[in-house]
């Protein structure tokens, strides 16, 4: 017989050889599951035993060439249903479909077969048919419709198999039992458990108990449907044999009875009383409690003295913001997370299952390998660390002062030798005047020569963004890749910063869908700092690190204007003018971006220097449509649009062409006395003579162009626009009565 077991995305493996475990025949990984042959004991074999397979799917019939609702009807009225139901059993039918054209509603196609069902039934018993029950049928039929292509099955496992049964209620953790086992068998502390001596397992954010109990009944080799084997769908059909069940269950005892005498010690802690209460009753359900030790510990304040000695083994599912409801930064936890491990876990093997993947760069560990995971619709990332010992750990800074003393004992070459003369001479005069402003981010290198044509910005004093700009393709690659190192070596030299906090990129103009693109998914986040305000920067996987540093004086500006103001942040990016808004006493912001993952971004920002109020929006959406719109009014605007954009949202903007229309949109929100502040960084724009017509236009580029970026006037271009004022004329018609006629231009 030919089943199908199903799994989740990434989970296939692990299927596959459970059922390989099980005795089945020709494996084959396919769309969401597994195939394979087996006789009935693999099955129920199977069914027992699965720790990630949520349903096994007995295949009854295949077809193909089927193009509408009236062939499948014919079709499946050629099944011999009646193999496994008479009039007397109740049955229910699901429906699933991929690329099905004639199928919009899956409902449609459960109704087509349970339509064909019944009338093959009433020929065959002489008009009598079985009942439709959807809560407990005795059989259930399931049909997949692929393209043309449609496979008919009959339920052999029943409800989900996933449910254990153990589970009580839950502490609004979404971690599902199989989910937990997979992350298990992926993680190191799996391998200890293959080899015949499970190591010590700590959860130290157990909520509802789901991993610590998981890794209890893998442990012990206790099949996962030993808890609830009455429950089976297979044991209300008439091919079941209560003989080959027998003895299937008694293997799984006699296995589960030598593995209840490993030697076995699983720690699980939450700071959530109720949470390990529900965890203890749920680990008594499973018969496994007497493996776990559930404590009530804080992870973030542990101490050496909580961390048992010896190098173990850690696998967490901590929150990540859908289960946090304390109102702390879920960010800070992270940091907190990354810290312990590292200071208290020396040595040991940890894995962490996070739905939010950006989180985990909080943690601040280089992980060894990850996994993608799905928790129902939930894509997570399952990320494994080894924590160094001490010893490890001096053996790695050993290694490494060793290799750059070795390449700080190389001489330069001539041509990195003058680009370390020009960077010390450039530091030597940068490094005093941002001391005074108190600026720790800022460009040291800009193409000052144009043999190392690059962009190289100091970020907090300890990171180096180097963005090299794209040689013309007169020069040869090899040249252009030689002259690149070169300039790395002056600037690790000039800077003294290590080499691996240098993040190196090609600069180059891009087009279309391309300036959308991540560079790379590292998923690494720093913090800087500006104006005493904090931003996360991420130097590896866009092409600008989230904060564009010739715009500081722009942003101080605006902070300056802004108290009691309205604020509107056109193509708002992170935020980060948002943030000095916010700072500056705004009454309200509102910033608008057509990327989710800027906006995304630009909440962080705000929330990490506490603004998260109700009166800071955030609008997905094309800024020119955004604008036409709404009718809010507003005191202060600030509108840095980018030189090109190509959203699928809306068709090509052109700074250059479209500058008119984005500013006169801008304009009808600006509040009369307000003040708009409007900025590009597209070299050759030229405002459009039509603008100073019609508004009161100031140019102040060189008062908003710092002192690193002073060589380069075309950074960007700034002016202030306002309304034009009222002109107040006066008449006399006598001495003493004056009258005040107030003309007013077209605004």
């Amino acid at each position: 017989m030919i089943y199908f077991a199903a799994a989740g995305a990434n989970q296939n493996d692990l299927v596959a050889q459970e059922a390989r475990d099980a005795g089945a025949n020709e494996v084959h990984l396919a769309n969401g599951g597994v195939e394979f042959e087996g006789d009935l004991a693999t099955a129920y074999r199977f069914c027992l035993n699965t720790r990630i397979s949520t349903r096994l799917l007995l295949g009854i019939a295949q077809d193909a060439g089927l193009y509408g609702p009236d062939e499948f009807y014919a079709s499946s009225m050629q099944i011999p249903w009646e193999t496994w139901l008479d009039p007397s059993k109740t049955f229910t039918v699901t429906v699933t479909s991929m690329h099905c054209p004639w199928l919009k509603k899956t409902t449609f196609g459960a109704i087509r077969l349970k339509d064909a069902i019944v009338d093959r039934m009433k020929e065959h018993f002489e008009g009598e048919r079985p009942s439709v029950e959807f809560e407990n049928p005795d059989v259930t039929f399931h049909v997949h419709l692929e393209r043309d292509e449609v496979t008919w099955y009959l339920d052999f496992s029943g409800k989900s198999l996933h449910k254990r049964g153990y589970r009580e209620g839950d502490t609004g953790a979404v971690l599902k039992e199989h989910l937990a086992a997979a992350v298990l068998m992926r993680s190191d502390w799996y391998k200890s458990v293959l080899d015949g001596n499970p190591g010590l397992l700590l959860d130290p954010f157990c909520g509802s108990g789901t991993i610590p109990i998981e890794a209890a009944l893998i442990a012990t080799d206790t099949a996962p449907g030993l808890l609830d084997y009455n429950r089976f769908a297979f044991l209300k059909l008439d091919m079941h044999d209560p003989d080959i069940w027998e003895e299937v269950l008694d293997e799984a005892f006699e296995r589960q009875k030598n593995g209840m005498q490993r030697e076995l010690r699983i720690l699980a802690w939450d700071n959530d009383i109720e949470a390990l209460r529900l965890s203890r009753q749920h680990a008594k359900n499973a018969k496994i409690e007497r493996f776990i030790s559930f404590d009530t510990k804080d992870f973030t304040r542990i101490t050496e003295a909580d961390v048992p000695e010896g190098e173990h083994y850690a696998v967490t599912d901590p929150p990540y913001g859908i289960r946090m409801e304390s109102g702390n930064s879920i960010e800070a936890l992270y940091l907190s997370i990354g810290k312990q491990f590292n200071t208290l876990f020396l040595g040991w093997k940890v894995a962490i299952l996070c739905g939010d993947k950006e989180l985990l760069s909080y943690v601040d560990m280089k992980p060894d390998r990850t996994n993608a995971l799905f928790n129902g619709p939930l894509e997570a990332q399952l990320a494994h660390y080894l924590v160094f010992t001490k010893e490890e750990r001096q053996a790695l800074i050993d290694r490494a002062i060793q290799r750059k003393q070795e390449r700080l004992a190389r001489p330069l070459t001539p041509g990195a030798q003058m680009a370390f003369n020009r960077l010390k001479k450039n530091l030597a005069r940068l490094q005093p005047l941002m001391e005074r402003e108190g600026v720790t981010s800022y460009r040291i290198y800009d193409a000052d020569m144009p043999e190392y044509s690059a962009a190289i910005d100091l970020y907090e004093g300890k990171y180096l963004h180097l963005q090299e700009y794209a040689p013309p393709a007169s020069i040869d690659p090899e040249d252009a890749e030689r002259r690149l190192e070169e300039l790395i070596d002056a600037t690790e030299r000039a800077t003294e910063i290590e080499r691996e906090m240098i993040f190196v990129k090609q600069r180059k103009e891009q087009k279309g869908t391309d300036q959308y693109e991540k560079l790379s998914s590292a998923g690494k986040f720093y913090i800087m700092r500006e104006h005493g305000h904090m931003f996360m920067v991420n130097f590896s996987d866009y092409l600008d690190t989230g904060i564009f540093l010739d715009h500081r004086p722009v942003r101080k500006m605006i902070e300056k204007m802004a108290e009691g103001k309205r604020f509107l942040n056109l193509f708002s990016y992170t935020g980060t003018a948002t943030v000095h808004a916010a700072a500056g006493g705004a009454l309200s912001t509102v910033s608008v971006d057509a990327s989710s993952t800027y906006l995304d971004w630009a909440i962080k920002n705000m929330e990490m220097n506490g603004f998260d109020g109700m009166n800071h929006f955030f609008y997905k959406e094309d800024c020119i449509d955004w604008l036409r719109s709404t009718h809010d009014m507003y005191d202060l605007i600030f509108c840095d649009p980018p030189t090109f954009s190509n959203s699928k949202m809306r068709r090509t903007f052109d700074v250059d062409r479209d500058q008119t229309r984005l500013i006169h949109a801008a304009m009808r929100h600006l509040a009369q006395d307000g003040t708009m502040i409007f900025s590009t960084n597209f070299r050759k724009f030229s405002l459009d003579p039509e603008i100073p017509e019609e508004y009161e236009v100031e140019e102040i580029t060189p008062q908003t162009i710092g002192e690193d970026f002073i060589r380069d006037q075309k950074i960007h271009y700034c002016w202030i626009i306002k309304h034009r004022k009222a002109i107040v004329r006066m008449q006399r018609r006598d001495l003493d009565k004056p009258i005040r006629k107030v003309v007013r231009k077209k605004a």
